[in-house]
């Protein structure tokens, strides 16, 4: 039941090296999404919100998925998770946690927020690709995902 569609992949990581290694490693999967890159949770919520260097639609589709690390500057993970559960326009947009974070209480503390999934950052680049491929299969290939649209 593989579906080929695309999405537009957003990811949310203030980490160069972590945001480079994720885009070859899709490369390497060769997965057809779109994966946009913003550095910390402001410039999350405007690129979601359209505002600021983000207003034009066309320059900054909405994603069907969000890879969002917690521990960033301006406005960390937490705090923009929980804006985007709240906004009825964005809320449906699946949330996947990918940090280096492996506490207890950051697992339950962002599933109680909204989170879809939580996902400890890989030690190696191959466990980052097989971690890539399982994110394809279950959010694009499987999952049927909404239509999300900002009022």
């Amino acid at each position: 039941m593989q579906r080929a569609r695309a999405i537009t992949i957003l990811m949310a990581d203030d980490d160069a090296d972590d945001r480079d290694l994720t885009r070859d490693a899709m490369r390497q999967s060769r997965l057809r999404n779109e994966l946009r890159y913003v550095e910390d949770g402001e410039e999350l919520l405007d690129y979601l919100n359209h505002r600021g260097r983000y207003t034009d639609p066309k320059d900054a589709p909405l994603p069907g998925l969000i890879l969002l690390d917690l521990n960033m500057p301006r406005k960390d993970g937490r705090e923009a998770l929980r804006e985007i559960k709240s906004h009825p326009g964005l809320r449906r947009i699946p949330v996947i946690i990918l940090t280096t974070s492996k506490t207890e209480e950051d697992v339950l503390r962002t599933y109680d927020l909204g989170a879809n999934c939580f996902i400890t950052k890989p030690g190696t680049f191959e466990e980052l690709v097989e971690v890539v491929k399982v994110l394809d299969k279950h959010w694009v290939q499987t999952a049927e995902l909404p239509q999300v649209a900002v009022s």
